[in-house]
């Protein structure tokens, strides 16, 4: 699978090219258009565990595998908010993704979301993390624009979990306050994600978890008087 990413970053596109008879998974929701002679097939891979564990990880208890025919396809994706996406080659190691960036990935690319229990943190709705392993393209997405730091062995970085899009399998990480008990109760901030390197760090400009905030407090609100 060969990856052109377009309309960076707000509004980013991901133009998929698939070689003769090449399949790849793709999360529901994110299909934005395909060639002629694309074959479609929804599953739940892994049966009915593996399905709930999906959902347990926050993704699709179906996922779509599309199968470009003997001449090749084309597929193209995108996220389900604005923003943009990044193309990833994992070659025998791994990668942590929040929940939601997952967007597509080539057949040698396994999704997991039962180690650990699910691992997760939370910090307002929650913070799960997805494990992916093994050799492939891999296509995630952000809501907002990606910024990328890399940490040297033992370096530090704080970085509110809303932002996370995902991260090496080399980086550890804590939980942490944003200062002391009052400033993490009255900041607005709530928790962040203490992470140590060596590895690299994926971020999102925006914040999901922002977004419903400001749209809850726009929404009008009951009556209380009388009909």
């Amino acid at each position: 699978m060969q990856i052109q990413l377009k309309h960076q970053p707000s509004y980013s596109l991901a133009v998929a090219s698939l070689a003769p008879n090449e399949q790849v998974r793709v999360e529901s929701g994110a299909m934005v258009s395909y060639s002629e002679g694309i074959a479609i097939e929804t599953r739940s891979e892994g049966g009915l565990l593996g399905g709930l564990k999906r959902m347990v990880g926050g993704e699709s208890f179906f996922q779509n595998f599309y199968q470009a025919p003997a001449q090749g396809g084309e597929i193209t994706l995108a996220p389900a908010l604005p923003g943009d996406m990044i193309v990833l080659a994992l070659t025998g190691d791994t990668f942590y993704l929040k929940s939601g960036a997952f967007i597509a990935s080539e057949d040698g690319v396994a999704v997991d979301t039962s180690w650990g229990g699910a691992r997760g943190f939370f910090s307002g709705a929650g913070l799960i993390l997805l494990r992916l392993t093994g050799s492939g393209t891999l296509l995630a997405g952000s809501y907002g624009a990606i910024e990328e730091r890399v940490l040297s062995a033992g370096q530090k970085y704080f970085v509110d979990t809303g932002h996370i899009v995902g991260f090496e399998s080399s980086v550890t990480f804590n939980i942490a306050r944003v200062g002391n008990w009052k400033s993490t109760i009255l900041s607005g901030e709530g928790l962040v994600c203490e992470m140590t390197g060596p590895g690299r760090i994926l971020m999102q400009t925006r914040s999901e978890e922002a977004l419903v905030g400001w749209m809850s407090a726009k929404m009008p609100r009951p009556s209380s008087g009388n009909n």
